[in-house]
């Protein structure tokens, strides 16, 4: 953990040093007495009362940092404490009066080792994505201590998509109770126990309730990591840090099916074990979020975790007086009624954002991301054919992918959500419906263009990895206000694991039934609508604060321009 030294304590030694130096000796002063050893000794004292009273100052200018950082929640609002331990009401009074500190470790270090902790979680979820496109092939040998069928493969799969919506109602609920950082350590238990349920499968139950676990977590990891990762941020950061969630995904994704590649797939589950633990350590070395802990009334601990992680820069002390303000606020109003809270679940801050997200993640969902994931092998099989090792095909996408994530997080730094969102919406539709059209007419023939088909799949990795992917669980961690952050997220997030749950339980049933082409078609249709509907009403929410983002759905207009 880094430190912030004073610098007072500096000065105090340097005075301490110099008093030493100039002092001399008493015995070998007695030796070498002249007519101006008067005059030292009188300089000497002009000295240390200098020292002494610089000093004094520094220690008086410690004494007002510690004072002025004290803040805490009082029946009238938030109020900062003098020394008198009487309260200051100033909206105006400064966080920091004069203080001079030495930070070890750059903002940016902290803030990215924060988000770390979380992006390690989101990665355990991109392990449970892919594990089932390696676990379905090896349960079809004969050897195979579980009985496969069609039916059995889907439930397996889709399993893990069953529990993701309620977990997302429950995040909401334990990231406000328990707050942001301890809801991440409580996951890491069932996450845990599932995969290890997993690893000692030797039947049908046991292998349906470790994928219930492993599906429940990322669920729950769903807004938990994106709001964590939101309050944690400073805006300049705060996209590559929300990016890389998908990139964590893609990550594990590409992780579990190269080892399931090569090992069997308990082995497989066992390697997935060790991601839980490691989580607990790094989540061991940051701070819960200071954003929480200041709703909560925690101000004096909110306080240090702001300054933890965002240091002491003009913005930064800015950003946290509006979080202030936004609490005394809150505090200095009458506490709601159940009326009057159901009325406010349809303030136009909670129902406008509400609403833009909820059709943001249908439209990734039905674009058929996580058909592609938890079906690859057989997706490649039926769009390529037999010209190539479907494994390599299969591991050629996952790389592809990882690598498009990465390409998500720089541009995300550089260029708004709002083009992203349409570039990669575009192409997603474009590269669905032109493998629906390749495939109507070779009428699903072997042919020596095997290349076209997984040119068009590619094309939609690309697209969808830039856009429609990342940008939905980026902002969702910025577009809800604070007091129903939680809820907001939590909704939304369920959404999607809805949908989530309903396209890779349909999608076998969908190819089998109704062809390829139709399934492919409909994915491209669903993309190209969502993203029309989008350019509408999708807001532009980079590089702006929560508080501005918060003000522009209730209608406040900001004075940054």
């Amino acid at each position: 953990m880094a430190t912030v030294e004073n610098k007072s304590s500096v000065t105090s030694q340097s005075g301490n040093y110099n008093e030493a130096e100039m002092g001399g000796d008493p015995e070998s002063n007695e030796n070498v007495k002249t007519q101006n050893e008067q005059k030292e000794e009188n300089k000497q004292t002009d000295t240390n009362t200098n020292v002494t009273n610089k000093d004094n100052e520094n220690s008086t200018k410690v004494s007002n940092y510690i004072q002025n950082i004290k803040i805490s929640n009082s029946s009238n609002g938030l109020a900062l404490i003098d020394k008198d331990n009487k309260l200051s009401l100033n909206k105006e009074a400064p966080l920091l009066t004069d203080s001079k500190t030495v930070v070890r470790f750059s903002p940016a270090w902290k803030q990215t080792l924060a988000a770390s902790a979380a992006i390690l979680m989101t990665f355990s979820s991109g392990l449970t994505s892919g594990y089932s496109a390696i676990l379905l092939p090896q349960l079809k040998e004969p050897d195979s201590v579980i009985p496969w069928d069609e039916s059995t493969a889907s439930w397996i799969a889709a399993m893990a998509a069953l529990p993701m919506a309620p977990g997302c109602l429950l995040s909401g609920w334990m990231m406000e109770k328990f707050g942001r950082r301890n809801s991440h350590y409580i996951v890491c238990a069932p996450l845990l126990i599932g995969w290890i349920l997993i690893a000692c499968a030797n039947n049908l139950l046991l292998m349906l309730i470790g994928r219930f676990l492993t599906g429940l977590c990322v669920g729950l990891l769903g807004p938990l990591g994106p709001v964590y990762i939101g309050e944690t941020s400073e805006p300049k950061f705060r996209g590559i840090f929300l990016a890389a969630v998908s990139l964590a995904i893609a990550v594990g994704i590409l992780v579990a099916h190269l080892i399931g590649t090569f090992i069997s797939w308990q082995w497989t589950a066992v390697i997935c074990c060790l991601f839980p633990i490691l989580s607990v350590i790094l989540l061991s070395a940051v701070p819960e979020s200071p954003t929480w802990l200041i709703c909560r009334g925690e101000v004096e601990k909110g306080v240090k975790s702001y300054y933890w992680l965002r240091g002491y820069s003009e913005e930064a002390k800015a950003e946290l007086q509006a979080v202030i303000d936004k609490r005394k606020q809150t505090d200095s109003e009458p506490v709601p009624t159940w009326r009057e809270k159901i009325a406010n679940l349809k303030s136009p801050e909670l129902l406008k954002p509400l609403a833009i997200m909820i059709i943001f993640f249908i439209t990734c969902q039905f674009s058929g991301v996580n058909a592609i994931a938890f079906y690859s092998i057989e997706i490649v099989e039926k769009a390529v054919g037999k010209g190539m090792d479907h494994y390599v095909a299969m591991l050629a996408i996952d790389v592809l992918r990882t690598v498009m994530s990465v390409v998500a997080c720089v541009i995300c730094k550089q260029y708004g959500r709002r083009p992203l969102c349409f570039i990669s919406g575009i192409w997603t539709a474009l590269s669905m419906i032109g493998l629906a059209l390749f495939l109507y007419f070779t009428e699903g023939k072997p042919t020596d263009m095997s290349w076209l088909p997984l040119s068009c799949l590619m094309i939609y990795i690309c697209a969808i990895s830039i856009g429609l992917v990342p940008l939905p669980w980026m902002m969702c961690g910025e577009v809800f206000p604070t007091k129903v952050r939680g809820l907001g997220s939590g909704i939304s997030s369920a959404t999607t694991f809805l949908a989530f749950f309903v396209v890779v339980k349909t999608a076998p049933g969908m190819m089998s039934s109704l062809g390829e082409v139709v399934t492919f078609l409909f994915y491209g249709i669903v993309a190209f609508i969502g993203t029309v509907i989008l350019y509408f009403i999708l807001p532009e929410t980079k590089g702006k604060s929560l508080q501005e983002i918060e003000d522009k759905f209730k209608g406040i207009k900001s004075n940054k321009v």
